[in-house]
């Protein structure tokens, strides 16, 4: 009788070692999961960092200062543009007046 008391009971621990190891996995998969997700925002936001500190750098000095206006040149010209290009009606079906 002693023998299956044991038996059962070593049978029982070795069920609830499974148990936890099958709880420790689904924890360690979430785990994985969380640090994917941050380590993905965290490289996003280092190319964010890394692109504002480029663009800073390239507008400095005399040749930042001419590319800004010609930068500035062009966003106003493409604006223009698209504006004259809705008033006429000939752009794109986004641009277009809506008539009633």
């Amino acid at each position: 009788m002693v023998t299956i008391i044991a038996a059962l009971t070593n049978f029982g621990q070795s069920l609830a070692a499974i148990g936890m190891s099958l709880l420790y996995s689904v924890l360690a998969v979430f785990q994985a999961a969380f640090a994917l997700v941050q380590s993905t925002i965290e490289s996003i936001l280092k190319l964010g960092q890394s692109i504002t500190t480029l663009v800073l750098e390239l507008f400095q000095g005399v040749f930042g200062f001419v590319f800004a206006n010609f930068a500035a040149i062009l966003v106003i010209g493409g604006v223009y543009y698209l504006y004259t290009l809705r008033q006429q009606g000939k752009g794109p079906k986004m641009l277009q007046k809506k008539r009633l």
